[in-house]
C-alpha cells in the first residue's frame, strides 16, 4: 500500500516529498483503494463493507477491508447503469442510493454478500436537470433521509423542490424542506454536541476571483431560507436578483474562499486522532474550476465553542504541484471507520484514502 508520511512514526518511514499531501504532524496518509473511478459519496454498512456513489461511472461500489491491514483489497460493481449515482446512504440496514432523478432502496444490504436484489424505486419522479444534479444523501440522527437538491443554473430562481435540502421518511415519502434557498449542497453532518445540522454551500460563480465566499451554514430551524438567489454568503446581494435585501435570509455560520468548492463536511467523534480534534469539523475543499489563481484542492478543520465555528485550520494540503499546473487530488466525501480512522475520496483519481494517526516517535515517551 502507497503511504505518504508527514512525521517519523513508530513502523513508519518518512517518504514525504513537496509533491504530496501535508498533513499534521503524527497523520499519515494511504492509499485505500484506487480502483473507483469517479469516486464520490460514501456509506459505511455494520458488516464493515463501504458503498461508493460514481457519477462518472453510473454504478455503485462495494469495498472491504477483510484482513484489516488499512487497505480495501476487494472491491465489486453492485449497480450499473444508473444516472449519476452521487448519493449513498445506510438506514436500517438498508442502502439508499439517490440518482439525479430517482431515490432507490436495497433492504437488508448486509443479508446480502454474493447476489444482490432489484433495488426498489421510492422515488421515481426527481427532477433531471443535469446542472447541479448530482444529489447528496445522508441519513440523519433522527432516523430519516435528508438529500439535497441543487439549483440547474449558475444563479436563477429555481422551481420548488430545487434549491433546497429535503428531509424524507425511510419509505420515500418526502416529509418537508429542511432548508430553503441552497445554491448546490455537496455536504452535511449533524454536530453531535448541539444536534444543530451543518452543511457546506457552493457560491455562484462569474463575480470574479474572490466573491462570494463559499458557505458553512447551520439550520436552526426546518425551512430556514438562506438567501440563493438573492444574497451570498450572507452579505453580497445578487447584481441580477435585487429584490430581497440580505438581512431577510439567514446568514452562514463560516465562510470560505471564493471558488473553493467546499463539499463534505464531517464532525469527527472518534478516538484514534489526538484529543484536540474531537468536536473539529473537517470540511474539503474539490477545488476551483475557472478561478484565474486555482484555489482548494484540499481538507481543513473548523474549531467549535458553543455550537459556533472560532477558527479554521489547514489540515491537508499539496494536492496541487507548486506552479498550479496540475490536480493530484480533488477530495469528495469523508468517512469515519470504526477505529476512528478517515477515508477520503478523490474523484479526480478514482481513490480513496484512509488517514490515520500516530503518536510520533518524538513524542511518544521513548529516546
Amino acid at each position: 500500500m502507497l503511504m505518504f508520511h508527514t512525521c517519523l512514526s513508530a513502523g513508519a518511514t518518512q517518504t514525504l516529498t513537496a509533491d504530496l499531501p501535508h498533513l499534521p504532524q503524527g497523520f499519515s496518509i494511504g492509499i485505500w483503494n484506487e480502483q473507483v473511478p469517479g469516486a464520490r459519496s460514501m456509506a459505511l454498512a455494520r458488516d464493515g463493507t463501504v458503498y461508493v456513489g460514481s457519477m462518472e461511472t453510473g454504478s455503485v461500489y462495494a469495498l472491504r477491508d477483510l484482513n484489516g491491514d488499512g487497505e480495501a483489497e476487494t472491491r465489486s460493481v453492485i449497480l450499473d447503469g444508473l444516472n449519476g449515482p452521487n448519493g449513498v446512504a445506510i438506514l436500517d440496514d438498508d442502502l439508499y442510493i439517490a440518482e439525479i432523478n430517482r431515490l432507490l432502496r436495497i433492504r437488508h444490504i448486509a443479508h446480502h454478500q454474493d447476489t444482490l436484489p432489484q433495488p426498489e424505486v421510492l422515488i421515481g419522479d426527481l427532477p433531471g436537470e443535469q446542472h447541479h444534479g448530482a444529489r447528496y444523501l445522508r441519513a440523519g440522527p433522527d432516523g430519516f433521509l435528508y438529500m439535497s437538491l441543487g439549483a440547474p443554473c449558475n444563479v436563477c430562481q429555481p422551481s420548488s423542490p430545487l434549491g433546497s435540502i429535503l428531509r424524507i421518511d425511510p419509505e420515500g415519502r418526502i416529509l418537508g424542506t429542511e432548508a430553503r434557498g441552497v445554491r448546490n449542497s455537496m455536504g452535511f453532518d449533524w454536530d453531535p454536541v448541539s444536534g444543530k445540522m451543518f452543511f457546506t454551500d457552493n457560491g455562484r460563480d462569474l463575480l470574479g476571483d474572490d466573491i462570494p465566499r463559499e458557505e458553512l451554514n447551520r439550520i436552526d430551524r426546518s425551512g430556514d431560507h438562506f438567501g440563493f438567489p438573492w444574497c451570498h454568503a450572507g452579505t453580497i446581494q445578487d447584481p441580477e436578483w435585487k429584490q430581497q435585501p440580505c438581512d431577510a435570509f439567514k446568514p452562514p455560520v463560516w465562510t470560505f474562499p471564493a471558488h473553493t468548492a467546499p463539499l463534505a463536511v464531517h464532525f469527527y467523534r472518534g478516538n484514534m486522532f489526538p484529543a484536540s480534534y474531537q468536536h473539529r469539523a473537517f470540511v474539503a475543499q474539490h477545488g476551483s474550476w475557472n478561478r484565474t489563481e486555482p484555489d482548494g484542492y484540499r481538507m481543513v478543520t473548523l474549531e467549535f465553542m458553543q455550537g459556533q465555528p472560532v477558527s479554521e485550520q489547514p489540515f491537508l494540503d499539496g494536492w496541487r504541484d507548486a506552479r498550479n499546473s496540475g490536480e493530484r487530488g480533488r477530495p469528495v466525501d469523508m468517512l469515519e471507520l470504526a477505529d476512528g480512522s478517515l477515508l477520503v475520496s478523490d474523484d479526480n483519481r478514482g481513490a480513496i484514502y484512509r488517514i490515520a494517526y500516530h503518536p510520533p516517535l518524538c513524542c511518544s515517551g521513548r529516546p
